[in-house]
């Protein structure tokens, strides 16, 4: 019996140890896997129309980095729903702001979930609802442009040998050919008569004194660019002068006086562009003298008649000229006209 019992504990000695090297083995499996304890992890839901081959156990990533796990996917409707099985540390970078898409190890690797991490917003808790998007650039996406730019690329070609635009005519249009063909040829005139030094431009671009002579012009202007520049001469002095500026400051300031006076009725300007006493008057005068000259015009008057009767003026003119001729014998003879008699008593 004594055997018996020793055999017993030995056993159960085995049992433990083998317990707790289970055990131990179980907890080394959790660290290194990095995923922790069942303690240490929560879960959070999203869905996708299209999870693109994602499986059970895929990995999990917050901005690149291995967090959890895809714990189960399920139907719901026409949609798949995920559930993510995430470490609770990263609970305050996922949140109802944060948004989870379906992403690849490898140009052609597996699945993965990928998390994009949101520092704002309410972290989620154990079961809530994860934002989902369509996953950005996928090979689908880049093939469906693909397609639509071979087709936009076929309708392009169908539309040039239809003769549609100004390239589909050029290709079809038998006129438009022509007319493009002696453009080309008018073009080849132009180069060979400039090559040719024929006309102004064909004589600048061959003949060196043409040359000489457009270099010098340009060094004459220079030099008077530089001499402006310097002050010197009229223009030069009308950009350098402090003394000429301040005088047509002070031109410009008079004259901003002379317009502030006219403004405010001073002066005799200022009274005829402001005072209507003043237009008022200068109208009535204008009309009497509209009334005299119509009436002038009209013959009425004398000096009416003076201007509009022939035969007056010709009767002035006669007096004028008889009048003329007696002072003239006045002066030869005096005598004749000036005999005076005196008698005394």
């Amino acid at each position: 019996m004594p055997r018996t019992r020793s055999l017993a504990w030995s056993e159960l000695k085995i049992g433990i140890v083998a317990v707790a090297a289970v055990v131990l083995a179980g907890f080394l499996v959790m660290s290194v896997g990095g995923q922790g304890f069942s303690w240490q992890q929560y879960r959070v839901k999203t869905r996708f129309t299209d999870v693109m081959g994602l499986k059970t156990g895929a990995v999990v990533r917050v901005a690149g980095v291995e967090v959890g796990t895809v714990d189960d996917m399920r139907f719901t409707g026409a949609e798949v729903e995920v559930t993510l099985k995430l470490q609770k540390a990263m609970q305050p970078l996922v949140t109802d702001q944060s948004v989870a898409f379906v992403g690849s190890l490898g140009l052609l690797g597996s699945a993965v979930i990928d998390v994009v991490p949101a520092s704002s917003g309410t972290p989620l808790q154990e079961g809530e609802m994860l934002r989902a998007r369509r996953t950005p650039g996928q090979l689908a996406d880049v093939a469906e442009s693909a397609t639509h730019g071979l087709a936009e690329a076929t309708k392009l070609v169908q539309d040039l040998r239809a003769g549609k635009g100004s390239i589909g005519r050029l290709f079809v249009d038998d006129t438009l050919y022509k007319e493009f063909t002696r453009f080309v040829q008018s073009t080849e005139a132009v180069v060979d008569a400039l090559n040719s030094s024929e006309g102004t431009m064909g004589k600048l671009i061959n003949d060196p004194a043409a040359y000489t002579s457009l270099r010098a012009s340009l060094d004459n202007l220079a030099a008077i660019t530089t001499s402006v520049s310097k002050g010197e001469g009229s223009l030069g002095k009308l950009l350098k002068d402090d003394q000429l500026a301040t005088s047509l400051g002070q031109a410009s300031a008079n004259v901003a006086a002379l317009s502030a006076k006219v403004s405010s009725g001073q002066g005799t300007l200022g009274k005829l562009v402001n005072d209507d006493a003043l237009f008022t008057r200068l109208d009535g005068l204008t009309a009497k003298l509209d009334g005299v000259a119509s009436k002038l015009s009209a013959g009425e008057g004398t000096a009416g008649k003076l201007l509009a009767d022939k035969q007056l003026y010709e009767n002035m003119n006669g007096a004028v000229t008889e009048l003329r001729g007696l002072l003239a014998d006045v002066r030869r003879e005096p005598k004749k006209y000036l005999n005076v008699k005196v008698s005394l008593f």
